[in-house]
């Protein structure tokens, strides 16, 4: 089936036959990742978060007549395949920073710790992506003022681009007292290289004041932070926070100061998946529609 034609067979009366699917696979192992003893998450999360993902689709779908699946399965599958290398970058710099390990790791072999994790990880992108659409959905995003504009200008690009430098060096160099710029930097240094490629970017919007599709991200990345954090609460394996301040107020393992970072993560996962696509030659701005259209 084409993509072009996948929306024609999508009636909208009531959620599409996908997200049904979405609500079985994510109850379904919830329940199973809840109940049975010894090691269960490391094959329960992938099929847990596939719902997650399904059931926000068909949500999106039901609400626009539009969802990142209706508009291009292909589009949507590279979610996921770009998805695990893309989080495998946080996890190489978490060796050096150390804020999180995953309890129940050492009942597997590297290797086998190391494909079922990657299987995990690709479920990051299309649901964080997938709740931003939700959030765009509602009239009230809409209804939104304008906010400060910050323009792509040369001399804005290089200020993000070596502030990003900045930061990534320091968090490297002193990792208990700049661990949180793992969250930013990143997004400074890949904004101005997405500019600078004429690939799709934040200050597209914010140049005109236009914030709604940065909070946006952020309803979206807190909507399935609160899962994310949630379902790992009785995991096994699951992961655990280890940051050096901060260690304080928890909402199930994550520190209530932890979920702010969840915010600047989102607009991370916006600029490395489309420096990716664009350096695959996809410059189109149009297949995450972060706004009802």
């Amino acid at each position: 089936m084409s993509d072009s034609t996948l929306a024609k067979t999508y009636p909208r009366r009531g959620l599409a036959w996908h997200g049904w699917l979405g609500l079985v696979l994510a109850g379904g192992f919830w329940i199973l990742n809840w109940t049975l003893d010894g090691t269960r998450t490391h094959w329960g999360f992938f099929p847990m978060w596939l719902g997650y993902c399904l059931t926000i689709d068909a949500l999106v779908y039901l609400r626009k007549g539009t969802s990142l699946l209706t508009r291009s399965w292909r589009k949507y599958v590279s979610l996921f395949l770009i998805s695990a290398p893309v989080w495998w970058i946080f996890e190489v710099v978490n060796w050096r920073l150390q804020n999180w390990h995953y309890v129940g790791a050492d009942s597997f072999t590297p290797f086998q710790f190391w494909v079922w994790a990657t299987l995990s990880f690709t479920t990051v992108i299309p649901a964080v992506f997938g709740s931003a659409e939700l959030a765009g959905s509602f009239a009230f995003i809409n209804r939104l003022g304008r906010g400060p504009k910050i323009a792509p200008t040369k001399a804005t690009i290089l200020f993000f681009f070596c502030t990003g430098l900045v930061m990534f060096s320091l968090m490297w160099i002193w990792p208990r007292l700049f661990f949180p710029f793992i969250w930013i930097s990143i997004y400074f240094i890949m904004e101005p290289i997405n500019i600078w490629l004429g690939n799709p970017h934040l200050a597209s919007w914010t140049k005109k004041g236009d914030w709604r599709p940065v909070i946006t991200l952020w309803i979206g990345v807190l909507l399935t932070a609160f899962f994310w954090e949630m379902w790992n609460y009785l995991s096994y394996p699951k992961w655990v926070y280890h940051v050096p301040w901060g260690q304080f107020w928890h909402i199930f393992e994550m520190p209530l100061l932890g979920y702010g970072g969840y915010l600047p993560f989102a607009l991370e996962l916006f600029a490395i998946y489309h420096l990716v696509t664009g350096l695959l030659g996809d410059k189109d701005n149009r297949y995450l529609q972060l706004l009802k259209p």
